[in-house]
């Protein structure tokens, strides 16, 4: 019986390699919480500098990375380590997202809109 590979031994050797450059990589620390009128995310990567974090809001999906930076040949590579990646929620105003630095944490706010507290109305039938 032939077995079939699912991962290529290319990938798991490049996996590896990350793994094991300059000592492996931290987990981040990701609490969420939730609050009245917004929910919070906050995030704290051991050994990476808060200003390597960052925020981006791409198609109503909300990301947290910070890059790796690599040299090889003379060509600096960078490459995107995701923290957090999760589409935003329909009761959150996208346009209000903020982030900011408290205690060490990348603190983001997702403050709720009108829909929190839910939408409700009668329809008519016609006839």
């Amino acid at each position: 019986m032939k077995t079939r590979k699912f991962v290529s031994d290319e990938l798991l050797t490049s996996i590896d390699v990350l793994n094991t450059i300059n000592g492996g990589i931290s987990e981040p620390l990701l609490n969420r919480k939730q609050f009245q009128d917004h929910r919070e995310i906050r995030l704290k990567v051991p050994g990476v500098s808060g200003e390597n974090l960052k925020v981006e809001i791409n198609n109503n999906m909300l990301s947290v990375f910070y890059t790796l930076q690599f040299r090889s040949d003379n060509l600096l590579l960078e490459v995107p380590k995701v923290i957090y990646n999760k589409p935003i929620p329909y009761f959150v105003d996208i346009s209000r997202i903020t982030a900011s630095f408290q205690d060490g944490f990348l603190i983001v706010t997702l403050p709720f809109n009108s829909l929190a507290e839910g939408y409700h109305r009668s329809v008519s039938i016609g006839g």
